[in-house]
């Protein structure tokens, strides 16, 4: 095998079974590797340190392998200044683009790594004035300079700290026979953590809040300060208003769960009730709107952006049916968050991940296992799954944080 390269890794290796996939990967693509060094941490906060030497029968065989060492924090060792190239046209990038990963990030430049800012998945690599930042294509302009290649780039993956506040019942993976009540306490205390770090907890909410009858603890989170940003789709704002209005969510009573005497057309008379007002803001200022989920975030000042979809009725004067816009909006409220709860929504919990950075934790809960399963499978591994009645959680975590 003469293509060969030496690469190197450092963090909690074996704890977070980081190692054994670099071995994995080695053999995946038909390679020979060779540990040169490792150095285990001996102490619960020192890091471990694996210098390898890696082995494939051809260039491109080589280059492949060395693209998925990268993924796992696996870098060459004297790999050089990253390789720059300039952009031609608006959102053409040279066909050699980086695409990142969303675990932190690192680019040589001259003699120095720096750190890359705004970190996300699939973005691109801007190198200005000696920093660094993630840029999406549909933001690139000609005469940016981005990074190309795999030379001068290190990530470096979320590894399982051993001290570190950590998802307690993440070890066990996803399961629906795990105990509620164990999953609330556990979030209740990265909420709190959370909030003690001076970082924002964001929840991403799908209309099943409402059908499954968590108003009420979504509503009394935001009003004891326990939620800063609210992002979710036209449906969560329709069918709470339609709930605080009518009493009903997709006309049926939320009081006996019966079918309520014209109910069908309430989501509609609320987003008339809401129309007429002259938004959700003049809504709650009026008195026309005195509940509910929408209300509790006027009154707090806590932000929401509700994003419009293909199938919206109305929408509500306050959705946002740009999607370019939608997401830059969505972008500017996880900024700074720490926690982000994702309650009920597949679409938007998804899209909320990829925007996300690896070290930001994520729980997301639904009825249905394959949502959550679906959450971590593209690409957001740090999010944990419970699987679970969104309105009873809602409820419990409301009373654990009380």
């Amino acid at each position: 095998m003469p293509f060969q390269e030496v690469v190197e890794a450092q963090g909690h290796l074996i704890d977070s079974h980081i190692m054994e996939n670099i071995f994995d990967k080695v053999v995946e693509y038909h390679g020979r590797f060779e540990v040169e060094q490792f150095r285990i941490g001996r102490t619960n906060s020192e890091a471990s340190y694996l210098r390898l030497k890696v082995e494939a029968p051809d260039h491109e065989s080589i280059e492949r392998l060395l693209a998925s060492l990268l993924e796992l924090g696996c870098a060459p060792v004297d790999s050089g200044a990253a390789q720059l190239a300039e952009v031609e046209r608006d959102r053409c990038a040279p066909e050699d683009f980086y695409s990142t990963t969303n675990h932190r990030t690192y680019v040589r430049i001259g003699p120095e790594w720096t750190e890359v800012r705004n970190q996300r998945m699939d973005a691109l690599i801007v190198v200005r004035e000696g920093q660094a930042f993630c840029r999406r294509l549909r933001d690139l302009r000609a005469g940016d300079r981005i990074v190309v290649g795999l030379r001068g780039i290190r990530v470096a993956p979320e590894s399982k700290e051993r001290d570190r506040l950590a998802f307690a019942f993440m070890s066990n993976g996803i399961s629906s026979e795990r105990q509620v009540e164990t999953a609330v306490r556990q979030t209740a205390a990265l909420v709190r953590h959370t909030l003690e770090q001076k970082q924002k907890v964001v929840v991403v909410a799908g209309p099943v809040v409402v059908h499954t009858g968590g108003v009420a603890g979504l509503a009394a989170l935001i009003r004891r300060g326990s939620v800063q940003a609210l992002l979710s789709g036209n449906a969560l704002g329709v069918h709470d208003a339609e709930a605080a209005l009518y009493g009903t969510s997709l006309g049926i009573r939320l009081s006996d769960g019966r079918q309520e005497e014209h109910g069908h057309r309430n989501h509609m008379r609320a987003i008339n009730a809401i129309y007429r007002a002259g938004g959700v803001r003049q809504a709650v200022e009026s008195g026309r709107l005195q509940s509910g989920i929408l209300y509790e975030c006027v009154k707090a000042g806590v932000p929401f952006v509700l994003a419009g979809s293909l199938r919206d009725d109305g929408p509500l004067p306050e959705t946002i049916t740009d999607m370019n816009a939608a997401q830059d909006a969505y972008a500017r409220e996880l900024a700074g968050a720490g926690l982000v709860l994702c309650l009920g929504s597949m679409l938007h919990s998804i899209a909320t991940g990829n925007m996300l950075p690896s070290w930001v934790k994520i729980v997301c809960v639904d009825i249905n296992p394959a949502v959550v399963t679906k959450v971590s499978d593209r690409g957001t591994g740090q999010a944990v799954g419970v699987v679970a009645d969104v309105g009873l959680f809602l409820d419990l975590l409301s009373k654990a944080l009380a």
